[in-house]
């Protein structure tokens, strides 16, 4: 079950209002990306390769995390030298600026603000942008302590696949386990707000200290998601 998201953003004016784009640019139905229509390419990087380097869990995190309101508290949060990572669920985030797939009425938890913003100051478009949802600095984990904010590179993993992404939004305290429409579609996993999602085993490694400036550039995202990758992998 997905709560509303908090973001840093929303107690200011700074960021200009949401924009909302045309029905007609939109997909015509929800569902996960096939293999060969992915919008990223595959990744020099396998999936194998990673998960081989998160055998062992050196805990950072005070606590653990729910993954669902409610939920036991379960969820670790790991450290290595270069990237912190976890394994939980999958729920759909569709907020920022509104589109045909992500708005008030496919969505009861939207919200058309997210913690961070792109370079020119608009929300971010959760249909169109991988991003993934870190829970707000809290006594169980602070994520800026271990050099981690909005536009950190991530890399999601899920039954082989691995799409590339940006910290973009924050959520509650306690909760993890949460990525954008477009991050869901990548993974192979349907990414509709409220029928979607994915239960289980899916895996987030967040690098630190490594940012793209430009939140919206997924060339950059990517480039810089997969030479991060191939130095993990490699036990960097």
């Amino acid at each position: 079950m997905r709560v509303p998201s908090l973001t840093l953003a929303a107690a200011g004016a700074a960021l200009l209002a949401p924009t909302t784009l045309p029905a007609a640019a939109e997909p015509p139905q929800d569902r996960p990306a096939a293999r060969s229509e992915n919008v990223e390419a595959p990744s020099a990087v396998t999936a194998a390769a990673l998960l081989d380097r998160l055998q062992t869990c050196t805990r950072v995190s005070r606590g653990r995390y729910r993954t669902d309101d409610g939920a036991p508290a379960r969820v670790p949060v790991c450290d290595t030298r270069t990237a912190v990572f976890w394994k939980a669920d999958l729920d759909v985030d569709c907020d920022g600026r509104p589109t045909g797939r992500c708005n008030r009425r496919t969505d009861p938890y939207f919200s058309a603000a997210t913690a961070y913003a792109e370079s020119g100051g608009r929300y971010l478009n959760a249909q169109s942008l991988p991003y993934i949802v870190l829970p707000a600095p809290s006594r169980i984990w602070d994520h800026r302590a271990s050099g981690i904010g909005g536009g950190s590179v991530a890399a999601v993993i899920y039954r082989g696949r691995v799409q590339y992404a940006v910290v973009g939004d924050t959520g509650p305290r306690d909760l993890i386990g949460e990525a954008s429409y477009a991050t869901a579609r990548g993974l192979g996993i349907l990414p509709d707000p409220l029928r979607g999602g994915a239960a289980e085993d899916v895996t987030y490694i967040v690098f630190k200290d490594a940012r793209v400036t430009r939140l919206e550039d997924r060339r950059a995202t990517k480039a810089a998601g997969e030479r991060l990758a191939r130095l993990f992998a490699r036990g960097g």
